[in-house]
C-alpha cells in the first residue's frame, strides 16, 4: 500500500514540477562557511538536524540552477547529452521531495534519506564530461551561432552549484554513514582541521610527474619554498577541504610541466625547475607555482579559463583510456571555480617569451570562507535574454580597417609611413 502511495505522489509530484521547481527557487540557497560545517561537525553533530536541514536546502539549490537550465538555447537543450544530465536532476529533485514531512527521529527515515544522498552523488558523478560533450555537439551543429558568453556564465554558476550540492551530501555521508573514514580520522567530513598545505602540494607534484613521465618519458624538478607569516618557522596549516586543494594544484602542475617541457622540446630551452612558493599571511593562504615555459600573450589570459578552449586533442567519450576532461578545457576554469567556492580565486600572470605565475588564493581563516553560491533571480533572467551583452557600450572598439586604406588617410594628410 505505501508503494502505492509513494508511486502516485511521485507522478503526481512530476505533473506540477514546473510549478514545484519554481516554488523551491524562490527560495535563496544558504551559504555557508567552512567554520560552520567543522562546528557542527565538532561540536554538536546531529543526524535529525542535518536531514531537517538538507532536506528542504537540497532541493532548493537543485531547484535555482534548474531554472538556469530552461533558460538554455532550445537547440542546446535538445542535445541528447544535456537531455541526459536534465533527466538525473529532475529525478534527483524528486527523490528530494519525498522526505518533505517525514519525521527525523524515525531511524529508517534518516537511514533511507542517507542511501538517496549517496544514490544521488553516485548518478551526479558524470555531469560534467556530459555537459561538456552536450556544449561540444552544440557547438559543432552550430558554429558562430552559439553565444559563448551565456555558455561560459552558465557553466560557471552550474558547476559552482554542483560543488556546493556534492560538499553538503559528503559532509552528511560521511559524518552519518556506517563507516568511519580509516584514512583520515582525524577529517571532520571531507574537511581536514589542520591541513598540511607542504603534504597537499607534495602529493599533486607527485602525481603530475607521474602522468607528465607517461607522457613525456621526462618531467621537471620543482623547488617549493614556504613562509609562514604566522608562525615563523612553523608548518603550515589551514582549515580546508584536502580534496579541493589537491583538485586545483594537480591541474596548475600538469600546466606549468607540459610548458616547461614544451618549450625544452620546441626552443631547445633548458629544462628548468617548476618553482612554487607558499605563503601564510594574515586573511590569505596564497601558492604560487612559476614555470619558464614561454608565457602566453595578455590577449590569451582570459581565454584560458574559456570551457571550450583546450590546446590537447578532443577526448573519444567511449574510450576507457581517456584521461578525464582532458580536450574539454575544462580543467582551469573548473578548478578557479574550487577556488572561488569558498572566497578564493586563481590568476595567471604570464610573461610572454619568459613563463606564466599560477597564482592561487585561499581563505587562511575558516569564518570568512563562506560558501559562493548561485541564485536565481529576475537579473539573471536578464543576462540570458540579452546574451550578456550591454545595451551599449561604453568603451571604444579597435578598428579592423585595411591597412592600405589607413596608408591612403595618413597620405592625404601629409603623413610619411
Amino acid at each position: 500500500m505505501m508503494k502505492l502511495v509513494r508511486f502516485i505522489w511521485k507522478n503526481a509530484a512530476a505533473v506540477y514540477l514546473p510549478k514545484v521547481i519554481e516554488h523551491y527557487s524562490e527560495y535563496s540557497p544558504s551559504p555557508l562557511s567552512i567554520k560552520q560545517f567543522l562546528d557542527f561537525g565538532t561540536v554538536n553533530a546531529c543526524e535529525r538536524t542535518s536531514f531537517a536541514f538538507l532536506r528542504h536546502e537540497l532541493p532548493v539549490r537543485l531547484a535555482n540552477i534548474m531554472r538556469e537550465i530552461s533558460l538554455l538555447p532550445d537547440q542546446l537543450l535538445s542535445t541528447t547529452s544535456v537531455q541526459l544530465v536534465q533527466s538525473w536532476y529532475v529525478q534527483s529533485f524528486l527523490e528530494m521531495l519525498e522526505y518533505e514531512g517525514r519525521d527525523p527521529s524515525d531511524h529508517k527515515n534518516l537511514k533511507n534519506f542517507l542511501d538517496t544522498l549517496i544514490t544521488i552523488r553516485n548518478r551526479h558523478n558524470n555531469v560534467v564530461p556530459t555537459m561538456a560533450q552536450g556544449v561540444v555537439e552544440y557547438r559543432g551543429a552550430y558554429g558562430g551561432e552559439t553565444s559563448t558568453v551565456n555558455i561560459q556564465y552558465f557553466l560557471d554558476r552550474f558547476y559552482l552549484s554542483r560543488i556546493s550540492i556534492r560538499m553538503l551530501i559528503n559532509q552528511h555521508a560521511l559524518l552519518f554513514g556506517d563507516n568511519d573514514n580509516p584514512v583520515h580520522p582525524q577529517h571532520i567530513g571531507s574537511i581536514d582541521p589542520a591541513c598540511d598545505v607542504m603534504h597537499v602540494v607534495q602529493d599533486a607534484h607527485e602525481n603530475a610527474k607521474l602522468l607528465c613521465e607517461q607522457y613525456y618519458l621526462v618531467s621537471p624538478e620543482i623547488k617549493i619554498s614556504q613562509h609562514n607569516a604566522q608562525n615563523k618557522g612553523k608548518p603550515i596549516e589551514v582549515v580546508y577541504v584536502p580534496s579541493h586543494l589537491y583538485h586545483m594544484l594537480f591541474e596548475l602542475f600538469k600546466n606549468a610541466m607540459r610548458a616547461a617541457i614544451e618549450r625544452h622540446d620546441n626552443e631547445g630551452h633548458p629544462l628548468l625547475p617548476v618553482e612554487v612558493y607558499i605563503v601564510l599571511g594574515k586573511e590569505d593562504l596564497t601558492i604560487k607555482i612559476n614555470d619558464q615555459g614561454g608565457g602566453v600573450p595578455l590577449r590569451k589570459i582570459e581565454q584560458l579559463f574559456d570551457y571550450m578552449y583546450s590546446s590537447a586533442p578532443q577526448p573519444d567519450m567511449n574510450s576507457s583510456r581517456a584521461a578525464p576532461l582532458a580536450g574539454f578545457g575544462h580543467g582551469l576554469p573548473l578548478s578557479r571555480l574550487y577556488a572561488r567556492y569558498f572566497q578564493g580565486d586563481i590568476h595567471l600572470h604570464s610573461l610572454e617569451g619568459y613563463g606564466t605565475d599560477a597564482v592561487l588564493y585561499l581563505k587562511a581563516l575558516c569564518n570568512e570562507s563562506y560558501e559562493q553560491l548561485p541564485v536565481y533571480n529576475k537579473s539573471v533572467q536578464r543576462h540570458y535574454c540579452s546574451n550578456g551583452n550591454q545595451e551599449n557600450g561604453d568603451w571604444s572598439v579597435p578598428s579592423r580597417e585595411p591597412r592600405n586604406m589607413a596608408v591612403h588617410r595618413h597620405q592625404s594628410a601629409g603623413i610619411i609611413t
